[in-house]
């Protein structure tokens, strides 16, 4: 996995421009879990790669960087609430339980964002994003998608789901 991930990272300098691959890789090494984690993302089509730091923790962000929205991940409701609520044709499960199978974070809006001025992902496909409790709580959901170059936010019924959509993940490291 570490191969991998340091053959990723050097033909990707663009996501990650300020850190060097020794950083990383200490990192890693600190952090075996961690390793196990991103071997889940990468096995369920995220491809990960660090984007850089977290500003509030000083830790890596290492989050999904497949150009479309990984592929072992996709048509899944919102969360289990939502996935409970599906008694008609329900998806195989959610993007919060896979998530945490995974091991991973969903990300938020503004990681979204952050990978999206890094790059262009999600030109065909959409991602569901944490959403927050008062959103939730009315039985809504965000996506977040890369059309026409601009990126968008959306809303959705929790409960719904899409061959396009799936889920971008992160830990911090």
């Amino acid at each position: 996995m570490l191969e991998l991930l340091k053959a990723r990272f050097l033909e990707n300098k663009d996501l990650h421009p300020d850190l060097e691959w020794l950083e990383v890789e200490h990192r890693l090494h600190e952090a075996p879990t961690a390793i196990e984690v991103i071997q889940k993302m990468e096995e369920s089509g995220g491809e990960p790669d660090t984007i850089g730091y977290d500003e509030k923790t000083g830790k890596l962000i290492f989050c999904d960087c497949a150009k479309e929205s990984p592929s072992g991940r996709r048509s899944l409701c919102y969360d289990e609430k939502a996935l409970k609520r599906r008694t008609k044709n329900p998806p195989s499960g959610s993007a919060e339980r896979k998530a945490k199978e995974i091991g991973v974070s969903l990300m938020t809006e503004e990681l979204y964002r952050k990978l999206q001025s890094l790059g262009s992902f999600d030109l065909k496909t959409s991602s569901w994003i944490a959403t927050p409790d008062d959103i939730r709580s009315k039985g809504g959901a965000l996506f977040c998608e890369r059309r026409y170059d601009i990126v968008f936010t959306f809303h959705n019924g929790a409960d719904s789901y899409y061959s396009v959509r799936g889920f971008r993940g992160y830990i911090l490291i």
